[in-house]
């Protein structure tokens, strides 16, 4: 009872923290997977940009999120002498994280759709455009969509990280009520409680998704 009680009572700083991490994740996730797409479709059509788009995925993914934002807040910054409000540095960096992630997924995806489907389709006189439409890219869609929910899920966590650059997001949130109320195990339960209400239906589709359509489409 007393943890609903803590909730009511700070209910607009939570709300506010909540708010802003909706926002990092909508900006991030809609950047991401238009962009991503984008940058997967060249880097799978034009072999420079598809190793580049590796290196710089290789460079990026060995980096801890949270080093690679406090890079890009503090020294990069410095260096240039521009001062960058910290939600816009937490977009930009997780956004970075977010592209890479989708255009490797769907430059995978399509590197590996199986040729005889093309050959079949020119076979029955069936236009390019037509293919693409009708055949690759809904098979393509149900193979990437798993991965691409889960990728949005770690977005959603890394979004924490904002509060280390001082983004007033949820967690920063239920930093400054613990120091006030010092109630920690109710006020991180009801974090933990606001994670799970989102990431665990969606977890719980991906899987769902990953069994019903991750297989090998060439069997069919």
């Amino acid at each position: 009872m007393e943890l609903f009680e803590i909730i009511w009572k700070y209910k607009e700083a939570f709300l506010h923290g909540l708010q802003n991490t909706i926002y990092i994740c909508l900006l991030v996730w809609i950047i991401g997977l238009t962009v991503g797409f984008y940058l997967g479709h060249f880097a799978n059509k034009y072999k420079a940009i598809g190793l580049s788009l590796e290196w710089i995925a290789n460079i990026i993914t060995a980096l801890p999120v949270i080093v690679f934002l406090f890079w890009l807040h503090y020294p990069l910054q410095s260096l240039l002498n521009i001062v960058i409000d910290p939600f816009v540095t937490s977009v930009i960096t997780f956004s970075i994280v977010n592209i890479l992630g989708v255009a490797n997924i769907y430059r995978t995806a399509i590197s590996e759709f199986p040729n005889q489907y093309l050959l079949a389709a020119q076979t029955l006189g069936i236009s390019q455009k037509q293919f693409i439409k009708k055949i690759q890219f809904p098979l393509i869609l149900r193979s990437v969509t798993p991965p691409l929910l889960n990728l949005q899920i770690n977005i959603l966590h890394i979004s924490l990280f904002a509060s280390f650059i001082g983004v007033e997001e949820i967690f920063r949130m239920a930093q400054r009520v613990n120091a006030v109320a010092y109630k920690p195990v109710e006020i991180y339960t009801a974090l933990g409680m606001f994670f799970i209400l989102i990431c665990l239906p969606v977890n719980l589709l991906a899987k769902y998704l990953h069994k019903k359509y991750t297989r090998d489409i060439s069997e069919k």
